[in-house]
């Protein structure tokens, strides 16, 4: 009974440590993202290793998420002859939720996994240690440029793999019910409201920011050599996966006790 305890125990403040540094590592990043001097050129590197990189992968997926969910939402329609609520019901279901997730979870696999072990890389073979002895910053460098692109790009990736989900319904509709480009896509602009938009957009900065956060936490403080690279990576998805939930969760709370206000 007292080794269980005692496992617990070791697993809780494991747990309450790690996000205890992981706060710190958060302050760290707020301290030293207003001080000068500004890597703009490594900045716009990360934006385009980020945006340009994961773009294809999010458009494939949006656009299969488009079609299956059209596919299987469509039976159930014509059931109770509500066909005609499809392009409403598939356009804010993906510009409020499934959007922004899915494409959140894809780029915490695509990026968040590429930032833990590139840093983690950098940290085993002493790069990092190498930067601090010349005189750089290398949370400044390495850190604060990889959180912000990755603040700057999901939101811009979010749009794109909501448009082209959108666009993937449109063909499915058209395609089984002969519906116009100009129709569904006036029925989808007429369904669409600022306060369906603007919270997901919210929401977004707040995925990019944990993806970058935890992505840099777990690559700059890897150890245990060559097998902590892997590890970091692996575990960067893992925690991002599980913090971009519970930051869904808040914005959804948070927005639903707007609504009723």
């Amino acid at each position: 009974m007292y080794p269980i305890l005692n496992k617990i125990k070791l697993y809780i403040q494991v747990f309450l440590i790690e996000i205890g540094d992981l706060s710190y590592f958060a302050g760290r990043f707020f301290k030293e993202v207003f001080k000068s001097p500004f890597e703009f050129r490594e900045f716009l590197r990360q934006c385009y290793q980020m945006g340009n990189r994961s773009l294809l992968l999010v458009s494939v997926t949006g656009f299969i998420i488009g079609l299956v969910f059209t596919l299987q939402s469509r039976p159930t329609l014509q059931e109770f002859g509500a066909v005609s609520w499809m392009p409403s019901m598939v356009s804010i279901s993906i510009i409020r939720e499934i959007g922004p997730i899915i494409t959140a979870l894809i780029c915490a696999g695509r990026i968040g996994s590429g930032i833990g072990a590139e840093l983690g890389s950098m940290r085993v073979t002493e790069q990092i240690d190498a930067m601090e002895v010349s005189g750089t910053n290398p949370f400044k460098y390495l850190v604060v440029t990889r959180i912000s692109a990755t603040i700057l790009m999901l939101p811009i990736l979010i749009i794109i793999g909501d448009a082209i989900a959108i666009y993937g319904s449109y063909l499915v509709e058209n395609l089984k019910g002969n519906v116009s480009f100009t129709l569904y896509f006036n029925q989808v602009f007429d369904a669409l409201e600022f306060s369906d938009l603007i919270p997901a957009t919210i929401k977004s900065f707040f995925f990019g920011f944990a993806i970058g956060l935890v992505g840099c936490y777990k690559g700059y403080n890897s150890n245990k050599g060559t097998a902590g690279v892997g590890l970091a990576a692996n575990s960067a998805v893992v925690y991002t996966s599980m913090l971009l939930f519970v930051i869904d969760f808040i914005a959804v709370f948070v927005t639903d006790i707007f609504y009723d206000l």
